[in-house]
């Protein structure tokens, strides 16, 4: 079976880098004594010429000629797109237009 690719699933893990996306591929491993099995992570660097993938989607990888010294895959489609919110987790319980390391008297009258 010469000149087929491997293809790979896998959620996409960062996104920041330009044309480039770090895909967390998961397997089982089956432990030598115990016999049972234990999810591993192996991360891959894809190429993604568009930037269309981002942080949680579902990709579909296939092994590529290096592109560079890591990447050694490249997106072939998004198998599921997710909706990540723009808001950032400490930006959760703070009021519109409060900055972060600002007391409010509400702070003070609760401590």
């Amino acid at each position: 079976m010469a000149g087929t690719r491997r293809r790979q699933l896998g959620t996409v893990l960062s996104d920041k880098n330009d044309q480039t996306i770090v895909v967390g591929v998961s397997w089982l491993q089956r432990h030598r004594l115990y016999k049972k099995n234990r999810r591993r992570l192996t991360r891959l660097v894809a190429h993604d010429p568009s930037n269309s993938a981002s942080i949680g989607d579902r990709v579909l990888l296939e092994e590529s000629r290096p592109v560079s010294k890591t990447k050694r895959w490249r997106l072939v489609e998004i198998v599921e797109k997710v909706d990540v919110a723009e808001i950032q987790p400490e930006e959760i319980d703070r009021m519109p237009g409060e900055t972060l390391g600002e007391n409010t008297e509400s702070d003070e009258d609760q401590a």
